[in-house]
């Protein structure tokens, strides 16, 4: 039996579309694989019993006023904020240059039964919206005011 032009042009064009579905099909699955979620304090203090030592990411504000750095004993504190509810921070290592009070992040790690956040990790939420620097100044001077935004005026 053979097909004529046309069947062949619809085995064709079905044929295109059930691959197309399969590269969407698994182009989406790996997108949902590496998207990162987090909860806030308020939904970490919802969950009650079962959000102490259970892995979470943590988002929220870095409370102004609350930022201690040991540098010696790689110990960074700091409380975290959603404007309802905060958790006190604990964690170990350097902070990340653009770190900084009022700035967001997202920590991962888990709540202790102290009521207290231990971070395994810590992301620093930035814009990705991009400045030249103005006339007649260097990059390095755009870099300091983004990192301290008080020290341009």
């Amino acid at each position: 039996m053979s097909l004529g032009r046309t069947g062949k042009r619809a085995t064709v064009a079905v044929g295109l579309v059930v691959i197309l579905a399969g590269f969407g099909y698994l182009a989406l699955q790996g997108l949902g694989d590496n998207l990162v979620y987090f909860v806030t304090p308020t939904e970490l203090a919802e969950r009650g019993d079962d959000g102490v030592d259970a892995p979470v990411r943590l988002g929220g504000m870095v409370a102004p006023g609350s930022v201690t750095w040991n540098a010696d004993a790689l110990d960074l504190r700091f409380r975290l904020t959603d404007g309802s509810r905060s958790y006190d921070v604990k964690a170990s290592g350097a902070p990340p240059q653009m770190f900084r009070e009022g700035i967001a992040v997202v920590v991962e790690g888990s709540l202790t039964g102290e009521g207290n956040f231990h971070a395994t990790n810590l992301m620093v939420k930035h814009s990705n919206e991009y400045r030249a620097p103005a006339e007649g100044k260097r990059p390095e001077q755009l870099y300091q005011e983004l990192i301290r935004p008080d020290a341009g005026s």
